[in-house]
């Protein structure tokens, strides 16, 4: 470590999260612990959590100037859950409100309360460069895809920038799909799989840019002790296809694979227009983020569902 990144370093004591009862919050908070940094959360509920906690709620454009006063860091990770429920029209304003709104409040909370503070990080997604670019590597650099998701992305990534305005370092994620024993994608594929019913979604060829929750979380970790800033790819050196995934996460389940792939058009009368998130995919570039010093311990699916899949 160099003189300047400790330098950086040891003034970087306390970070603020948002979004910190959720599944990744929760294993960051643990990491940054470990780490020695001081952690608090923005909650609508803060008296139910483990963590020093402060009083924020987005509807009501309500948030505890207490907690941006001294903060050195804030990891912005808040936003309603894409997944698990159908994409009503309430429920999309609610997506794009919780991502954009929350942002806005932020950033007027540090404007008016905070001038110390030396590093915003924001969550997006990798929903930025739509869901049907096939084969073709999607690095940093790459257009804005089509779609509802790409959209709020986009929308949301420029309310981020606004930090510029005023001289504050700020970094985005994009993350692609967090793979967890706890919760989220990888639970949810194993239920089909261990009773017997697995199967490829769609034509199994879209990819799946996926990476190890500790790895998502320490590349978090990475970004505040060196400083880095822009747009980061939140992905792990190893995407594949979904049929591939599913054949390699039955392998790890010693599970056999027999029926044949669910159909698109059965998935999307099952799920409307959310089922792009099943259908489609993209392959997405590491590299950015491996080039400022970032070394992935789950650089192989295999290594990653190993370590998961129990």
């Amino acid at each position: 470590m160099t003189d300047s990144t400790s330098k950086l370093r040891s003034q970087m004591q306390r970070v603020l999260i948002t979004g910190g009862s959720g599944l990744v919050g929760q294993r960051l908070s643990e990491l940054l612990v470990e780490n020695k940094y001081e952690v608090a959360h923005l909650s609508r509920n803060p008296t139910k959590n483990k963590h020093q906690s402060f009083l924020w709620d987005v509807k009501k454009n309500v948030i505890d100037k207490e907690a941006i006063k001294n903060t050195d860091v804030i990891i912005h990770l808040a936003g309603a859950s894409v997944v698990g429920k159908r994409w009503t029209k309430k429920w999309k304003q609610e997506i794009y409100d919780s991502r954009i709104q929350s942002t806005k409040i932020l950033i007027e909370a540090i404007r008016n309360h905070n001038s110390r503070l030396s590093h915003f990080i924001s969550a997006s997604a990798i929903g930025f460069y739509g869901w049907d670019t096939g084969e073709k590597w999607m690095d940093e650099n790459a257009n804005k895809g089509d779609g509802f998701l790409a959209e709020v992305v986009a929308d949301w990534e420029n309310e981020v920038s606004r930090l510029d305005e005023f001289g504050v370092r700020n970094s985005i994620v994009r993350i692609g799909i967090v793979l967890s024993d706890k919760g989220a994608a990888l639970v949810e594929m194993m239920r089909p799989i261990k009773l017997g019913m697995g199967a490829p979604l769609g034509s199994g060829k879209q990819f799946m840019s996926w990476i190890h929750i500790d790895d998502l979380c320490q590349l978090f970790i990475h970004l505040i002790t060196t400083g880095q800033v822009g747009i980061y790819n939140a992905v792990g050196p190893d995407p594949v296809t979904n049929k591939t995934f599913t054949k390699q996460l039955a392998k790890h389940l010693k599970k056999p694979l027999f029926l044949p792939n669910v159909p698109s058009l059965a998935l999307k009368l099952m799920l409307g227009e959310m089922q792009v998130m099943l259908t489609g995919g993209n392959k997405v570039s590491s590299k950015k983020i491996e080039q400022t010093g970032f070394n992935f311990q789950y650089p192989s699916l295999h290594s990653a569902l190993k370590n998961l899949v129990k």
